[in-house]
């Protein structure tokens, strides 16, 4: 009797392949689902890397063309309305803030400066928008993925044990095979969660300083228009 277990034994396919072959149809779809969620995780951590990486290397020049003592006009002269960068384009919106501002004959129209900061202050709010978008998917998956593979896993433990008493037989050789499997959908749960929560924590750490960044800047280039206009 032990010698024909221990064969039965040998011939189940525990490999991930075999234990996904096996499951029913709803832990299948449970894994699939987890499955395309933590390729939908990495696709937005690594899409958002190379995005701030870019956004902190855009600011950074901007920041020394911004401080080099070229003449603001000149400078958005050369960037235009519409610049690549993020931090120009906070920059654009105040200075053509600042121009719509001033009349024909060269005087301000009253008002000028809680404009120019509502201004920039939109701009930042879309380009925090813009760097922020996907980072909900993250929070979503972190938070919903372990359930939903502890569906999965409630879902396989009870047609694993609908099995025994189908079979009348209560050998591991029985049991094993349906408990792995519903173990494999939590498994594929934290696989996604655990990711998805440090990507979140971590991308909403760098989005809050290169925000933060836009702000510094914003409140820099207001107190020099300020001077200005005092002036």
């Amino acid at each position: 009797m032990e010698a024909e277990t221990l064969a039965l034994a040998q011939e189940i396919d525990f490999s991930m392949w075999g234990l996904f072959g096996r499951a029913t149809l709803t832990v299948k779809l449970v894994m699939l689902l987890l499955i395309a969620a933590s390729v939908w995780v990495w696709a937005i951590f690594i899409d958002k890397m190379v995005a701030y990486r870019r956004a902190r290397h855009e600011a950074a020049a901007f920041d020394a063309a911004f401080w080099s003592g070229e003449p603001l006009d000149e400078l958005f002269d050369k960037l235009g309305p519409d610049p690549d960068g993020r931090a120009a384009r906070i920059f654009a919106s105040g200075m053509l803030e600042w121009q719509r501002s001033h009349r024909d004959d060269g005087r301000l129209i009253p008002g000028a400066q809680p404009r120019i900061d509502r201004s920039m202050d939109v701009a930042i709010q879309k380009e925090a928008e813009g760097l922020q978008k996907g980072l909900t998917v993250l929070a979503t998956v972190g938070s919903t993925a372990p359930f939903i593979g502890l569906f999965g896993t409630v879902w396989g433990i009870m047609h694993a044990f609908v099995e025994i008493a189908q079979q009348q037989n209560t050998s591991l050789v029985v049991v094993a095979p349906g408990i792995a499997e519903a173990l494999l959908a939590t498994g594929l749960g934290l696989l996604a969660a655990i990711p998805a929560v440090i990507f979140y924590n971590k991308l909403s750490a760098d989005s809050d300083r290169i925000v933060g960044g836009y702000e510094s800047f914003a409140d820099e280039f207001a107190t020099i228009l300020s001077r200005q206009l005092d002036g």
